[in-house]
């Protein structure tokens, strides 16, 4: 899906493409967890893997290295929903250690290239 958009800007950075395979990944790993849970569980985690991609993208388009460092800490935060949400699907069962170890392995991956992205912007 990511080679037909134009490239440029956000799309370019590393953070951002992982971030979106992270969300891709987060639907697809959620669509076996039980219908009760699509306002519940299922919503949260989807819009936290969502809100990742979009925070570097927003962040990018800022004016600022400053808001762009803002807005990559919103997308940590996210980061840290996902595991936490991660952890409550394991706990009811909504999923395995096995099904979810990817999910945590890129959400990690993803939070070092968010913190290796943050201090390469940081204010000098």
């Amino acid at each position: 899906m990511r080679d037909i958009l134009p490239s440029g800007n956000y799309r370019d950075l590393i953070a951002w493409k992982k971030a979106f395979d992270l969300a891709l990944a987060i639907y697809r790993g959620t669509a076996c967890f039980p219908d009760e849970e699509k306002y519940g569980i299922i919503s949260q985690l989807r819009r936290a893997g969502v809100s990742v991609a979009s925070n570097i993208a927003e962040g990018q388009g800022r004016n600022s290295k400053a808001e762009f460092r803002h807005y990559l800490s919103f997308a940590q935060g996210s980061l840290k929903e996902i595991e936490t949400q991660l952890l409550i699907a394991i706990a009811l069962g909504y999923c395995g250690d096995g099904q979810a170890a990817p999910l945590f392995a890129m959400a990690s991956e993803v939070g070092r290239l968010i913190n290796g992205l943050s201090r390469s912007l940081a204010v000098r």
